[in-house]
């Protein structure tokens, strides 16, 4: 048996902000699972919360964003993505390469200089 290699990763995705708690729950589920299913496993999740989206995205004018860490086999990344696009509560979503798993996310301010 041929051992697939894995990659870490890190994915920034975006739920409709309308979704019951129960119902956001459930999405954000679906995607781990998805996860799993593909022979990924997930090390880290960060719940960061609803948000206000920059632009308005189907309609919506918020979002709930989560930014998971995970390995995966890098065949099932395009599978994945194929899957995200089919998901009717999943607003948008981003995945990266990522070098270390963050245990804390931390934002400084950005300073304008003019």
């Amino acid at each position: 048996m041929v051992k697939q290699r894995k990659s870490l990763y890190e994915g920034m995705y975006i739920l409709s902000a309308t979704l019951s708690n129960e119902s956001r729950k459930k999405a954000f589920d679906k995607i781990v699972e998805g996860i799993t299913e593909k022979g990924g496993e997930v090390k880290k999740i960060h719940d960061q919360g609803r948000r206000k989206l920059c632009y308005e995205i189907k309609g919506k004018k918020e979002g709930h964003y989560y930014l998971l860490y995970f390995t995966a086999p890098t065949q099932s990344i395009v599978d994945l993505w194929k899957e995200y696009h089919l998901h009717e509560d999943l607003l948008r979503f981003v995945t990266m390469k990522a070098e270390v798993v963050l245990d804390s996310l931390e934002f400084n301010p950005i300073r304008i200089q003019g």
